[in-house]
């Protein structure tokens, strides 16, 4: 069994986001140690870049503030590879196709798999131009994880077909931050991903609150929350390691009542 099976055989998961470098490497790595401790299934970290589209102002800033205390993505990959020493929690990492081509293709997914990230997602590839990279993910033992926004039926069916690790469902249109009503027919959609796919269905985009969480946890295999914990980090700065636990631990216990 992976790691990213792993994180859903125990009830509901609970997936936490943060940009990784930021406000620095060695806060990065803390975190992950006391999100892991705090009961977090699997933890989503950004790989910082100049131009995240699908992000809204909290990440968006986080990301220049990672960037601008120097972290690039080898020494991201070397901070998961320190890690990966001390936690067995899957780590998945969301970047964009830029860097991943900056980086060299090939390189980008040989490193994933000598420092343990299990998987990709990467929002500004569209499901018809995955075959630029499943082969390689493929080579390496890289899930890719799909994305699936609420748009038509059979595109979801189609994209759910040929899903990996865990399907992403992005809960409301628009880039990522913190809703205060999430309107979409989340159920439904998840509905359309458990006909065609057993791969587990993980709901992110806007979700803060501890009852938004127990609802989507409702109809979905996972919860994933982004926005809220990086506001958390950048209120906190270095200092944020017992606020981001004590964060975790709650939305944990939420998703957990559904």
């Amino acid at each position: 069994m992976s790691r990213i099976e792993n994180a859903f055989k125990n009830g509901k998961a609970f997936i936490p986001f943060i940009t990784g470098g930021d406000p620095d490497l060695e806060t990065t790595e803390k975190l992950i140690y006391a999100m892991d401790r705090a009961g977090a299934d699997l933890i989503e970290i950004g790989v910082p870049f100049s131009d995240p589209i699908a992000e809204g102002p909290v990440i968006q800033e986080a990301n220049e503030r990672a960037l601008a205390n120097g972290c690039t993505t080898d020494k991201l990959f070397d901070t998961i590879a320190k890690a990966r020493k001390n936690t067995e929690i899957p780590i998945v990492y969301l970047t964009y196709i830029n860097p991943i081509y900056a980086y060299g293709k090939e390189k980008f997914m040989k490193r994933c798999k000598e420092c343990g990230v299990d998987g990709l997602i990467i929002p500004d590839l569209p499901y018809e131009e995955k075959g630029e990279f499943s082969d390689v993910c493929k080579e390496y033992g890289v899930d890719m994880i799909s994305l699936i926004a609420p748009t038509s039926h059979e595109r979801i069916s189609m994209i759910a077909r040929e899903s990996e690790g865990f399907v992403y469902c992005v809960s409301s249109l628009g880039v990522t931050g913190i809703r205060n009503e999430i309107k979409t027919d989340v159920a439904e959609m998840i509905q359309l991903v458990k006909k065609e796919t057993d791969v587990p269905c993980a709901v992110g985009f806007g979700i803060s609150e501890e009852e938004q969480a127990e609802n989507m946890a409702t109809v979905a295999d996972g919860v994933i929350v982004g926005s809220a914990i990086v506001k958390i980090i950048a209120e906190h700065g270095k200092d944020s390691e017992q606020a981001i636990f004590d964060y975790v631990k709650k939305m944990k216990e939420a998703v957990l009542k559904a």
